[in-house]
């Protein structure tokens, strides 16, 4: 007997679940099923993102739906539209041996008209993104006041795209009576807020501890200076030769820079970010799941819904803010009962960021290095070597096989072996002989900062660099990976420019800004004695005072236009094609 069998489901149910291949339920599903199938309730159930949650909801719904009332009975609504088809798609699977049982998939980016059609021949199962679905609500395209059973999906990851409003309107619009069901990886103020307003007396089901993550996934950090970040990501994708890895970054730029060099470099790598249109996101992801592409450089609102089996790696190129965020990112690594690693490249001013994942995940970070030039030659030897002996023969070169032995007959069979191996394996040996370990050093003889002490820096960068406060405030934000509040009192000068940061981050604005170029000129970066106050004057290099001390950045109004908003991106006339030039700031 099928394990699946003794949760109580059908026999419809239980032969598509064989067709698939399950065999043992996951805890989730052991959790869930029984409960749901025995009684008309509420629940709330806490699993993290790959546990199964999808079969969870799934099989009891179709099991509950009457196929042969052609009414809408159930809502799914799930964050993108990438999970959208996703759980159309395995709610197809599952009720194959179902008849007549339909589910529509409803999503932006597609035509609301056809979707509306495919609604009105009968679907009794519609899984919805909340912006599609409550478009169509507003347009009386479709009727959800009768339905016996609303699921809420990836609950947490919908309020953190800001659809709490869209959610709430859509659940009033939905009977008293029904039953909700909802899941979630984490238990933030928002979804216990869902759960109070519109949920009657839910049990609880938790797999693994609230908020934690999952079992399956070892989490790694790496420390290094902040301007070998990018070299770092380079040297673990070279030391896992069998990467499959989702590679995060905070903003766009950053990940679209990232991707591109990766893949100038030549890396199997592409972006996905918002700025991208669905057609090319398709892609993207159309190439990620046949495994074309071995890095998937992504931000975290661009790959929510992203599920794709068997990543070996997730990697934190940069942190997020949000604690429960990196949970999210590392539950794209060991799915399905398989195991994978969450990587995350940090400097010294973030440590203590790690302590704080490590409260709420409940799991220990294992400090690591980077590895060194001879490792990874070791590491890529080896595949190498395994890759040769385990290839499949095409016999179509058998008849080719006459004239390259003649061409090989002088070779000896050491000889021939390394000669093989030096075509793949000579440009590694090259390329580490001569760079050094980059493993940053907890201690070390660099400057320490206190934390909560405001450090003040001169930056050789301002107003003649077409910068005024708020463009350098955006654009020392957007470089150093800081939040809004972390830099402030920026001052814009006509040759150079101050701002500030607290002491914890001094030592990676150092490093970080100091590697940087703009327009093929060298930023320099230095801790300012002048502590911005305004009795206070600072001379430039020339000796020229810099006016009668520094005034905080919100008192120039440089970038405001008429209609009170600001221009963020100014740029400065090019008197020799008097055009305008935009600054592209790289990194050396």
């Amino acid at each position: 007997m099928n394990k699946f069998e003794q949760l109580g489901l059908s026999e419809p149910l239980v032969k598509a679940i064989n067709d698939l291949g399950f065999e043992t339920p996951s805890e989730v599903q052991e959790k869930a099923i029984p409960l749901l199938l025995e009684k008309d309730t509420d629940i709330v159930a806490l699993a993290q993102t790959g546990t199964g949650k999808t079969a969870a909801f799934g099989f009891p719904l179709i099991q509950k739906i009457d196929p042969e009332n052609r009414n809408t009975q159930a809502l799914i609504l799930s964050p993108t539209r990438e999970l959208c088809l996703q759980i159309t798609n395995e709610i197809k699977l599952y009720s194959k041996y179902v008849k007549g049982l339909n589910t529509v998939a409803v999503y932006g980016g597609a035509s609301i008209t056809e979707q509306a059609k495919d609604i009105k021949r009968g679907a009794q199962i519609i899984v919805a993104t909340p912006g599609r679905m409550q478009d169509m609500i507003n347009r009386r395209l479709v009727d959800i006041s009768r339905i016996d059973f609303c699921v809420l999906d990836e609950a947490d990851e919908m309020l953190n795209m800001g659809f709490y409003d869209d959610i709430v309107s859509i659940l009033s619009t939905t009977p008293n009576e029904k039953s909700t069901w909802l899941f979630s990886a984490t238990m933030p103020q928002e979804v216990a807020r869902i759960a109070r307003e519109f949920m009657r007396k839910p049990l609880e089901i938790t797999v693994g501890h609230k908020n934690s993550g999952s079992s399956t996934v070892s989490h790694e950090f790496y420390l290094v200076n902040a301007r070998d970040r990018y070299e770092a990501l380079k040297r673990l994708a070279d030391a896992n030769p069998d990467i499959f890895s989702v590679v995060f970054c905070r903003t766009k730029r950053d990940t679209q820079a990232v991707a591109e060099k990766l893949i100038e470099n030549g890396y199997n790598a592409a972006a996905l970010h918002g700025d991208l249109s669905q057609a090319q996101r398709d892609a993207v992801m159309k190439s990620f799941r046949s495994r074309q592409i071995q890095m998937l450089v992504a931000t975290d609102v661009a790959a929510r819904g992203i599920d794709v089996d068997n990543v070996t790696h997730v990697i934190n190129y940069q942190l997020p803010d949000e604690i429960e965020t990196y949970n999210h990112r590392s539950g794209r690594t060991g799915r399905a009962g398989k195991l994978g690693t969450s990587i995350v490249i940090i400097t010294k001013s973030e440590l203590r960021k790690i302590h704080a994942i490590e409260k709420v995940i409940k799991q220990k970070f294992e400090e690591k290095n980077i590895p060194s030039g001879i490792e990874i030659c070791e590491i890529q030897l080896f595949h190498l070597a395994n890759k040769i002996k385990d290839v499949e023969i095409d016999h179509e070169i058998d008849s080719y096989l006459p004239a390259i032995y003649e061409v090989m007959k002088d070779l000896s069979k050491e000889e021939l072996i390394k000669k093989m191996v030096s075509v793949e394996f000579n440009r590694f040996i090259n390329y580490y002989k001569k760079n050094k370990d980059i493993s940053a050093e907890k201690g070390g003889d660099k400057r320490e900062f206190s934390s909560g002490s405001a450090v003040r820096y001169f930056i050789n960068i301002g107003s003649r660099d077409n910068f005024d406060w708020m463009s350098l405030k955006d654009f020392l934000r957007d470089t150093l990976g800081l939040g809004r509040d972390d830099i402030f009192k920026v001052d814009v000068k006509e040759g150079f420019s101050f701002f500030n940061t607290d002491g914890e981050h001094a030592q990676m604005v150092l490093d970080t800004l100091n590697s940087l170029h703009l327009e093929g000129r060298r930023i320099n970066v230095e801790i300012s004695k002048n502590d911005g106050s305004a009795n206070n004057r600072r001379r430039d290099h020339n000796g020229r005072s810099s006016g009668k001390g520094e005034r905080r950045g919100d008192s120039f109004g440089g970038g405001r236009r008429k209609d009170n908003s600001f221009d963020r991106s100014p740029r400065r006339s090019d008197s020799k094609s008097g055009g305008s030039r935009e600054r592209r700031p790289r990194r050396s």
